[in-house]
């Protein structure tokens, strides 16, 4: 199991930062309201209202304010305010030798499964796949997907219950829970940020892509060799997918379960994270359970 970063309290500190897409204004004070109403200080890194093209300031400046924000032993999390493109453009250049000796939340997901996939296979700390603020209702109000952000960060995480999906391959596993964005998995292989699979339970979500891709992406994890030594497969949102002119023939639910069909691992399918409506948080390096029937289906922190 990871190090998995300590809970919140109340009157801890959180950076909003942007380590990829540049951020609107109004967003950014949007999610400040929210946290200081959670009874959290706020510091706004320079990066969440720096601006170069489509970044939220160049690569140096997204730089400097991630690497600010990893030092100060006074930040308990790192929250990005989007996602986008960019933080693999960064990552090499940061340096998370205090970040080791005071580990802290990070969190968000999308193109930020950069920083968590290389942060848990390097320095083997875990961090919290969950909603960000881009996605934040206009405050005072809130939504699903706010409020377990909310209660994950102070240290509640309740079991996923979702109705069986006839895709699904039923039985049980336990594993140290690792993965994100399909499209980003597949651009880290054969990097330091590579994923390590082995004896884990994988999760994959994904948005915007082509069916065909999504076949492809499978393929390469396939042929990498990062489906194989599963301990079970956990399939969340696959959102505003595209077709060809002439239709791909599958779904991606059926296009992963023809990839796996091999594999006697448990497999679920349709869990709420990721770029859908509701964005339950998932912490990558943490022991799960996964109970698989074909009346019900239950996906949990062990505890």
């Amino acid at each position: 199991m990871a190090i998995i970063p300590k809970n919140l309290q109340p009157g801890d500190t959180i950076a909003l930062v942007s380590p990829a897409k540049k951020v609107d204004f109004l967003i950014v004070e949007n999610a400040r309201n929210h946290f200081e109403n959670w009874g959290l200080q706020v510091i706004v890194g320079e990066s969440a209202t720096a601006s170069v093209h489509q970044f939220s300031g160049d690569d140096e400046l997204r730089t400097k304010d991630f690497q600010t924000q990893l030092d100060n032993p006074n930040v308990k999390a790192i929250v990005c305010l989007r996602g986008g493109y960019g933080s693999i453009r960064i990552i090499d250049y940061l340096d998370f030798s205090e970040f080791v000796k005071h580990p802290k939340w990070i969190v968000g997901y999308s193109d930020v499964t950069v920083i968590q996939n290389h942060i848990l296979k390097n320095y083997n700390i875990g961090s919290l796949h969950a909603e960000m603020p881009l996605k934040f209702p206009e405050f005072p109000n809130t939504n699903d997907s706010s409020n377990v952000l909310k209660n994950a960060l102070f240290g509640k995480i309740d079991p996923i219950r979702i109705q069986p999906n006839s895709l699904n391959k039923t039985g049980s596993a336990k594993g140290e829970l690792v993965g994100g964005n399909l499209a980003i998995l597949c651009s880290l292989l054969d990097s330091w940020s590579e994923i390590d699979t082995r004896g884990k339970i994988l999760f994959l979500e994904d948005i915007g892509e082509y069916l065909y891709a999504i076949d492809r992406m499978m393929m390469i994890l396939k042929r990498a060799g990062k489906l194989d030594q599963l301990a079970g497969l956990v399939i969340g949102q696959f959102t505003d997918l595209k077709d060809n002119d002439i239709p791909f023939g599958k779904t991606a639910y059926e296009i992963i379960a023809e990839q796996v069909a091999v594999y006697d691992y448990p497999v679920l399918f349709d869990v709420p994270a990721g770029h859908g409506e509701i964005n339950k948080p998932l912490i990558f390096g943490a022991v799960y359970t996964m109970e698989i029937t074909k009346k019900s289906t239950i996906f949990n922190v062990s505890v």
